[in-house]
């Protein structure tokens, strides 16, 4: 699970996990609508796709609205110690959507973003 910027998180790992575990299901973060507040993640349908971006590789693709990112970030800091950024905040939301869904496995979700550089965003004290 990782969110799509430039999409090079999701490609070389994706690649490498093809490759190790054919069985891994690889899975895309976007935002779920062209105007969005997750900085570092592109809505795909709506922007210049990365050339190195292979629409093969993802398993799926899930979109996550910006104040789901929000909150995430937010309950991260809040109860688990841990100061990420929105994209972050994204990719656990998904990440948490697809564990509700699984019998039986494993997720794991990227965490590319700090929230140092968000301190002064005003959806720290929402909520």
């Amino acid at each position: 699970m990782a969110g799509l910027g430039t999409s090079g998180t999701l490609m070389g790992a994706g690649r490498y996990l093809r490759e190790t575990i054919p069985q891994a299901r690889l899975i895309a973060v976007q935002p779920d609508q062209p105007m969005h507040g997750l900085e570092g993640l592109k809505h795909f349908a709506s922007s210049t796709v990365p050339p190195i971006f292979d629409p093969s590789l993802p398993d799926e693709t899930l979109g996550v609205r910006t104040e789901e990112a929000h909150a995430m970030a937010r309950r991260l800091a809040r109860e688990e110690g841990l100061l990420v950024g929105v994209s972050a905040g994204a990719a656990v939301v998904a990440a948490l959507r697809v564990a509700r869904e699984l019998e039986q496995g494993v997720v794991v979700a990227i965490l590319a973003d700090s929230g140092h550089k968000y301190l002064s965003q005003p959806f720290w004290s929402e909520g």
